[in-house]
């Protein structure tokens, strides 16, 4: 595992780059681009999975600069430092794995320790008080579909929820799980793994 991850280098999404360490330096050509420094570690995410570059995608497909984001489900914080780098006015990063957010701390202070994320130790399905007005939850179908409830009230009026970590036989029933109160803005899918993006249309909300 660790040849293997040693072998690993910048992967990118858009306009964001997440590297590890030892290939963070720039390129001809990558004026503008942003990069997330991921020290990559076992089961916590180095940006490589479809399903954190589809993350990587929706989040650029939203007006982040100067909202709040709920990162559900952090592992190595990619994505969480991803929205911080776009320009959140808050980031909150929870986990329910302390050693992934002992990961996640460290990948932070590998870009600079910035203020505007915090990481937290937390179950959302727990939690009443976890809001954003972009709420990132890249888990498993299972879990989106178990957690609908604690989801959709974590979303701010207006807000937007960005689903990933589906499988294509899952698509479909989790897009309908929430299909009341929510359209579908954009969605996509690679490898076989799907992600969705999705506007709140409620008008009762926080």
């Amino acid at each position: 595992a660790r040849r293997n991850q040693a072998s690993l280098r910048a992967v990118r999404a858009g306009r964001i780059a997440v590297a590890p360490p030892w290939d963070a330096g720039g390129r001809p050509g990558d004026e503008g681009l942003l990069t997330v420094v991921i020290e990559p570690a076992m089961g916590f995410g180095s940006g490589h999975h479809a399903t954190t570059r589809l993350c990587l995608e929706a989040l650029q497909r939203c007006e982040v600069a100067g909202r709040r984001v709920l990162d559900i489900g952090t592992g190595s914080g990619v994505l969480a430092l991803a929205a911080a780098r776009l320009g959140a006015a808050g980031v909150l990063a929870i986990d329910v794995d302390p050693d992934a957010l002992e990961n996640a701390r460290g990948n932070a202070a590998l870009n600079g320790s910035p203020p505007s994320v915090e990481f937290k130790q937390v179950d959302f399905r727990h939690d009443p008080a976890l809001f954003g007005d972009i709420v990132v939850a890249n888990l498993t179908g299972g879990m989106l579909m178990a957690g609908t409830e604690e989801l959709v009230r974590a979303v701010a009026r207006e807000g937007t929820l960005i689903l990933s970590g589906i499988t294509r036989e899952e698509r479909d029933a989790v897009y309908q799980a929430f299909a009341n109160g929510f359209r579908l803005a954009w969605s996509a899918e690679e490898d076989g793994w799907c992600c969705a993006m999705l506007t709140s249309t409620r008008t009762a909300a926080r």
